[in-house]
């Protein structure tokens, strides 16, 4: 075994690995960028070395600084997580060359199976099904049109040399295939540096079905079972879970040796993982193979008790497999839910922001978080938005989606969008529930995932009026102890008025409107006077803004965070803000009515589609933004003329920075 590892990657799996090699006695290095010089990753490690500016392409995908790092802190072995260098062959070739075992497969079998066109070719051989599509080496327009139409739509369009949604674009109609293909081509090459594409008829209602593999050096491989990936928004995975819903006995064995099969054909060794969609009629198709392990691992883990990044470490350093295929059992369900800092109202639009508040659900034997965050810890523009990951155990399913729901909603993030409410909804839907879910899960039941819980107006100015006079409350009493008189009445926050009415005002926006909150103090009991009721009111305050509440004879408990002058109240999964009045808060403009379109977060402008002076239709695209390695593309709002562009292609903009002037000729 290794006595020391350099772990190429930061953020949740670098904490993951360090966390098992601690455990076995390994030390840690890590490599960190601008942006991350106060990292946990970069904390928990033994030794950390600064790699580079906060861009990818300039620390963690420079591979000759991460070894010269290596080289320098003496490790014997890189482990590359996932992302990044994961499934670079040149990474791992020149690891080799320099004397450094990489923790992962050899350069030959990632370069095999990172073209996703050549890997369909080799599993092919090997007797595994495909899906119908083409994976040609002729890669004109022309070429790739002919081959779409032979495939007939709807088709999905996939970077050869990709994964994790990017490159990726489904096209329903023969119209849109020449702008998908360009869009998909231009994210490839940004994230992958290969803009090759291969094209796959889709399949609507198949199911995302992922197969745990493991080879060692002597040739030994086995499957540690299989995942449904199924549920997915962005083609990106939102829930994963083993074993997968409703498969029987017969059907789960076909997937393993097929998994098994394909990992032979290329000599494979250490972790990977072989997926497939699945259709109704039982029928599968090879999709991809990664050459690296997953964000899922997780769950295979809770349900087969193995520790998979030590197996990681076990085959890299040259020993044999730690069991044998028939000594291999699951028990129990698992499911994992991704926490991303995103707005599933933009269409999932990534957030960015500083987490001014964080709280996990308490760890247990059933319950895991894995995280590389804590609280005051920014999501920046520069990596994937993962906050953290949610995976709960259960004796059966029942069991784990009942402490999946309760896990999320015990889970808190303030100061900035996240998926929490949307997550909630998924694993309360009847439909999941049952184990009924395919790739379509989430559009096909978009309105009703997306739909907010109504907000009680009543209850959330009742709960926010407590929070902000125990605020004040406490706020008189740390002035009162800094002074030299503590006793001055001055430093009283209860509404006392000589000859007058004991009465505190407080004043909220809502929808950019003032209202006004009057409360009332009579012993224990606050009486807040609403604007459409008269409450009475207990609260109980603890730690962390938590609260315990009477309204007129009904309890409840929450969350009350304050950020500046804005309160976030927190009730299960669901959260909404509530601002102060204040004389010095900026005014805000409607985007439509000052005729500009702003960019709805930071990141660098690929494509402006439009000229000034140009009329556009409602819908149609105008600018294209990357953002996190995604394409986001800004359409007009109305049937309209664009007066005035502010930018072009290659410029970096900041978040509500205007990006062109729009003039409606429509009601928007």
């Amino acid at each position: 075994m290794f006595d020391k590892i350099l772990i190429a990657n930061r953020g949740e799996i670098a904490c993951r690995v360090i966390r098992t090699a601690r455990r076995l006695g390994i030390e840690t290095v890590a490599v960190y960028s601008d942006a991350d010089a106060n990292a946990l990753h970069v904390e928990l490690a033994d030794e950390a070395f600064h790699i580079g500016p906060a861009a990818a392409l300039e620390s963690y995908l420079r591979g000759d600084r991460i070894i010269e790092v290596a080289r320098q802190s003496g490790v014997r072995a890189i482990h590359p997580g996932y992302g990044f260098l994961a499934e670079n062959a040149g990474f791992a070739e020149a690891c080799r060359e320099a004397g450094i075992v990489f923790i992962g497969p050899s350069p030959e079998t990632i370069r095999a199976m990172g073209d996703k066109a050549g890997a369909k070719r080799t599993v092919a051989e090997a007797g595994v099904p495909l899906v119908p599509g083409f994976h040609g080496e002729d890669q004109g327009f022309e070429s790739l049109t002919r081959a779409a139409e032979r495939i007939g739509y709807p088709l999905i369009i996939k970077a050869s040399a990709g994964g994790g949604g990017k490159g990726m674009r489904v096209v329903r109609q023969a119209e849109a295939f020449s702008e998908a293909l360009a869009s998909a081509r231009r994210e490839a090459a940004s994230a992958f540096g290969s803009n090759r594409m291969l094209l796959e008829k889709y399949l609507d209602t198949a199911r995302h079905i992922e197969v745990q593999i493991f080879g060692d050096t002597l040739g030994n491989v086995v499957h540690l079972f299989e995942r449904d990936c199924s549920i997915q928004r962005r083609h990106q995975k939102v829930l994963e879970e083993s074993p997968a819903p409703g498969l029987s006995p017969e059907l789960r064995a076909q997937l393993g040796e097929a998994a098994v099969a394909a990992a032979k054909a290329i000599d494979y060794t250490g972790a990977g993982t072989v997926e497939f969609l699945l259709e109704a009629d039982g029928s599968f198709y090879f999709m991809e193979m990664n050459t690296r392990l997953q964000v899922e691992h997780p769950v295979t883990e809770m349900v087969t008790g193995l520790d998979l990044v030590e197996w990681q470490l076990q085959v890299a350093a040259g020993a044999p497999l730690p069991c044998r295929q028939d000594m291999l059992s699951t028990n129990g369900h698992a499911i994992e839910a991704r926490i991303y800092a995103e707005d599933p109202s933009r269409d999932f639009l990534p957030a960015t922001g500083t987490l001014t508040h964080l709280r996990f659900p308490e760890p247990k034997d059933h319950l895991r978080i894995d995280t590389g965050v804590r609280r005051g810890d920014s999501v920046s523009i520069h990596y994937d938005p993962l906050i953290a990951k949610l995976i709960v155990w259960g004796p059966d399913r029942a069991q784990a989606l009942k402490r999946l729901r309760n896990g999320i909603s015990a889970f808190q993030v303030v100061g900035l969008a996240t998926n929490l409410g949307f997550l909630a909804r998924v694993a309360a839907h009847p439909a999941y529930s049952e184990g009924v879910a395919d790739t379509g899960f989430i559009p096909r039941h978009q309105a009703e995932l997306l739909s907010k819980t109504p907000v009680n107006l009543e209850e959330l100015l009742s709960l926010a009026s407590l929070a902000e006079l125990h605020y004040r409350d406490e706020e008189a009493g740390r002035r009162a102890a800094r002074s030299a008189d503590p006793y001055s009445p001055w430093h009283q926050s209860c509404g006392w008025r000589l000859n007058g009415e004991n009465a505190r005002i407080l004043r909220f926006m809502v929808d950019a409107a003032p209202v006004r909150v009057i409360a009332r103090q009579n012993g224990e009991q606050t009486l807040l006077e609403l604007p459409s009721a008269t409450v009475k009111a207990r609260a109980v305050f603890y730690d962390a803004g938590d609260m315990s509440v009477d309204l007129d004879g009904r309890r409840l408990r929450a969350t009350a965070v304050r950020r500046d002058h804005q309160w976030t109240i927190i009730t299960g999964a669901e959260s909404h803000s509530l601002g102060l009045e204040t004389p010095f808060a900026p005014v805000m403009q409607d985007d439509t009515g000052a005729g500009r379109l702003t960019a709805p977060m930071p990141g660098k402008i690929i494509q402006v589609l439009v000229k000034e002076g140009e009329m556009v239709e409602r819908g149609a695209p105008l600018i294209i933004l990357e953002a996190m390695k995604m394409e986001n593309t800004i359409t007009a709002p109305a049937r309209g003329v664009v007066k005035r562009v502010r930018f072009s292609g290659g410029d970096q903009v900041t978040e509500g920075e205007a990006l062109l002037e729009f003039e409606a000729k429509e009601e928007t």
